[in-house]
C-alpha cells in the first residue's frame, strides 16, 4: 500500500503543477500537456526502484489506461486533452507503457525503461523546442515538424540509450546511434499522436535486441 501511495503522490504532484502552470499561461495549452507527458517519465524507475511486481504494474496502469479513457470521451480532466490539435496521444501513450511493462518489466527493465524515456523525454522535448524557437520546418502527413525539434529528438534519444546502454554495459558502441535514429525517425509519423506509441515499443525492442541480447 505505501508503494502505490508514493506513486499517487508522485502523479498528484505532476498534474498539480501542472494546473498551476496552466493558471498562470493559460494561451500555452501544449506545454501544460507536455509538463505531464514529461513528468511522467520518472514514473518507472521510481516504481522499479520500489520493487512494485508486474501483475500490479500493469493492473495499476490499466486502470490509468481505463480512466484516461474515459477522460477522452467525457473531458473530466480537460487539462490532459486540451491541445490545439486533434490528437489521440494519451491514450496511445498509455497503451504503450501497458505493453512494454508486459514484455520487458522483469525480462529486460532496461529495454523498458529507454523506450519509455525516448517517448517522454525525447518527444516531449522535441515538442516543446520545436515550438519555442523557429526554424527549418516541413510538413509529414499534416503534421508540421521543424529541424529543432528533431534535431532534439535526436540527441535526447542518444543521450537516454547511451546512459541506459553505458549503465548496463560499461561500454559504448554504434548501435546506440542507430536506435536514436530509428527513433527520431518514427517520431516525424505523429499523425493523431501515433508516435506515442510506434516510437517507445520500436526504440524498447531496438534496444532489447541490438544490445541486451
Amino acid at each position: 500500500m505505501i508503494k502505490f501511495t508514493v506513486i499517487l503522490l508522485y502523479l498528484f504532484l505532476i498534474f498539480l503543477i501542472s494546473i498551476v502552470f496552466k493558471k498562470y499561461n493559460e494561451d500555452n495549452k501544449e506545454i501544460v500537456r507536455k509538463i505531464i507527458h514529461i513528468g511522467i517519465g520518472p514514473l518507472i524507475p521510481i516504481a522499479q526502484f520500489l520493487k512494485i511486481n508486474q501483475n500490479s504494474a500493469l493492473i495499476f496502469t490499466g486502470i490509468v489506461s481505463l480512466m484516461v479513457f474515459t477522460n477522452y470521451n467525457y473531458k473530466l480532466f480537460p487539462t490532459i486533452e486540451d491541445v490545439e490539435r486533434k490528437s489521440y496521444g494519451t491514450l496511445f501513450y498509455c497503451l504503450s507503457l501497458f505493453i512494454l511493462i508486459y514484455l520487458f518489466w522483469d525480462k529486460d527493465p532496461y529495454a523498458l525503461i529507454s523506450g519509455f524515456f525516448i517517448m517522454t523525454f525525447g518527444d516531449g522535448l522535441a515538442g516543446l523546442i520545436g515550438k519555442s524557437f523557429n526554424s527549418k520546418s516541413w510538413i509529414f502527413f499534416e503534421q508540421k515538424k521543424s529541424l529543432y525539434g528533431t534535431i532534439t529528438m535526436f540527441l535526447t534519444s542518444l543521450i537516454v540509450v547511451c546512459s541506459i546502454g553505458y549503465s548496463q554495459q560499461n561500454s559504448l558502441n554504434l548501435n546506440y546511434f542507430t536506435i536514436a535514429f530509428i527513433a527520431t525517425l518514427l517520431e516525424q509519423f505523429s499523425v493523431l499522436g501515433i508516435d506515442n506509441f510506434i516510437v517507445p515499443i520500436s526504440s524498447a525492442l531496438f534496444f532489447n535486441f541490438l544490445i541486451t541480447s
